[in-house]
């Protein structure tokens, strides 16, 4: 008896999986722990660099150490830190981080070769921290310019002048010329001159002076003021003014005594010359 129908059981047809897709998951399988575990490292070492960072900070500000010196540490904190979490998550994925570090060291120096000026203002900077020449708040002179020091950066300082305007100044710039700290000492010596006639009395004038500096309680007593004559000019006889003030007072007083000393010049009676020259004419029709 013949039966008609189909013979057997058709099953589901598979296809096989293209070649990049397997590829993939063999590499993703192989090296995705690795790479997560990576970028893992690099996130929460840079939170751990930045936390570490501000601990060093905040211990020298208890401390009391200067804040161009804590900015400075914490960076240099910072860049060490970061550069030890790049070098373990590479060595996580694999990369044989002994011949990276000698890679980085071969490009580290041609790098250094060509930025001999940057690598100058480093070494300076890391001198003016490690010898203290000049720290934030003191009033300097160099490299051309004058201001009161904001900052010292690893590679450039900045300062502000007394007009408010700032300036950045490459540490190298400052390290290889003589730099002019007004503020080191604490105090600092105003000098001004004052001018009576010849026919004034030196004594008088000097009693004057003296009397009218020692008035303004800024004037420190130690140095002692001193007040003599200068010079003899064609038109005058210059006194010099010479009192001593705390560094934060000295700009405030010189403009105070400046008036002072002119006023009291006049109501003492003194003369105050000024330059004169005498004409004589001569006509030979005469």
């Amino acid at each position: 008896m013949e039966t008609n129908g189909v013979q057997g059981a058709v099953g589901p047809i598979l296809h096989t999986p293209p070649e990049w897709l397997v590829t993939a998951q063999e590499l993703l399988t192989k090296f995705g722990l690795k790479i997560a575990a990576a970028v893992l490292i690099i996130v929460i070492g840079r939170w751990v660099a930045k936390f570490i960072e501000k601990i060093v900070q905040k211990t020298m500000a208890r401390s009391k150490a200067d804040p161009a010196i804590i900015s400075f540490t914490g960076s240099m904190v910072h860049v060490a830190l970061m550069v030890f979490v790049v070098l373990a998550a590479l060595g996580q994925v694999g990369v044989q981080t002994t011949s990276f570090v000698a890679v980085i060291g071969a490009a580290g120096l041609a790098v250094g070769l060509a930025l001999q000026g940057s690598l100058a203002n480093f070494a300076a900077g890391v001198l003016i921290i490690i010898f203290r020449l000049i720290k934030a708040g003191d009033y300097i002179e160099g490299a051309g310019t004058a201001g009161v020091v904001k900052a010292i950066h690893i590679f450039t300082t900045t300062l502000i002048t007394l007009d408010n305007k700032r300036v950045i100044v490459p540490n190298a710039k400052l390290t290889e010329d003589n730099i002019i700290n007004y503020s080191a000492e604490g105090r600092r010596r105003l000098d001004l001159t004052a001018s009576i006639s010849y026919g004034d009395s030196i004594d008088t004038a000097k009693a004057a002076l003296m009397d009218e500096i020692c008035k303004d309680s800024r004037v420190l007593k130690d140095p002692a003021p001193f007040v003599g004559v200068l010079a003899m000019s064609d038109s005058s006889i210059d006194l010099a003014v010479r009192p001593w003030v705390a560094v934060k007072d000295y700009w405030d007083v010189f403009f105070a005594l400046n008036e002072a000393i002119k006023k009291r010049i006049e109501a003492e009676g003194l003369t105050i010359p000024f330059p004169q020259r005498d004409v004589h004419l001569y006509n030979p029709e005469a």
